[in-house]
């Protein structure tokens, strides 16, 4: 039997968690996994696609209440050899991977060129909690470094290259640095949990499984009782 996972806070006043999704299918999963939980409050929003539009929606929202954490959760691209399809990727960092500079001698992160940083780190400790639920559920799980593209790959060289700037990638996504951004402005610990629908490479939209992602997503949101309360 697999032992009970650990609760990342116990006791006292629920807490608060702030989910931000891009699109509706990814709040409705999301919603009906939390559905199957109690002991914590949740807000899920929608707020769009992409890095600045994702931003803007969670500084807006940290601004107008306090949480005590921000996850973002939705459905992503997994690369090949690291990820499963229908799998569960949960951030150890979350790196934004075209933010930076073209040189002669390859891509330079903003951290490089001393402009600021491109990669913000989850609280270990909590991922390794929520990994330990996931598990206790039967959930196939890898935690890795999840990339944020302003564009979404749709072919080898593109995804070869984002391979290159970071040998670990496990996923990518359109939103998780503009939300990992206003949480960390506003001091509040952030996570991204992203289900595989695809693998990261060729554009071939037949061939993904978002209606199985969307499933896993469920799934895993409902593992949020057993880590936040």
């Amino acid at each position: 039997m697999k032992p009970k996972p650990r609760t990342y806070k116990e006791g006292g006043a629920k807490r608060r968690v702030l989910v931000v999704t891009s699109v509706q299918a990814e709040r409705e999963a999301v919603l009906r996994g939390l559905e199957q939980t109690e002991g914590i409050e949740a807000e899920v929003l929608v707020a769009g696609v992409g890095l600045a539009q994702a931003a803007a929606s969670t500084a807006m929202a940290l601004s107008a209440a306090s949480y005590d954490w921000v996850i973002n959760a939705g459905i992503a691209g997994g690369f090949p050899g690291k990820t499963d399809i229908g799998s569960l990727v949960l951030s150890s960092e979350i790196i934004a991977a075209d933010l930076g500079a073209e040189t002669g001698e390859g891509f330079c992160f903003l951290d490089q060129l001393d402009l600021g940083t491109s990669r913000i780190p989850a609280d270990a400790e909590f991922v390794c909690w929520m990994e330990q639920a996931l598990q206790h559920k039967g959930i196939s799980v890898t935690t890795g470094p999840i990339l944020t593209v302003s564009t979404v790959t749709g072919t080898q060289e593109t995804a070869e290259e984002l391979i290159r700037r970071v040998p670990e990638a496990a996923a990518e996504g359109m939103e998780g640095f503009g939300v990992a951004t206003a949480a960390r402005l506003q001091g509040v610990p952030v996570l991204e949990m992203r289900a595989v629908s695809n693998f990261v490479g060729p554009r071939n939209r037949a061939a993904w499984r978002i209606n199985e992602a969307l499933q896993t997503l469920e799934k895993a949101s409902s593992a949020l009782t057993e880590v936040v309360r």
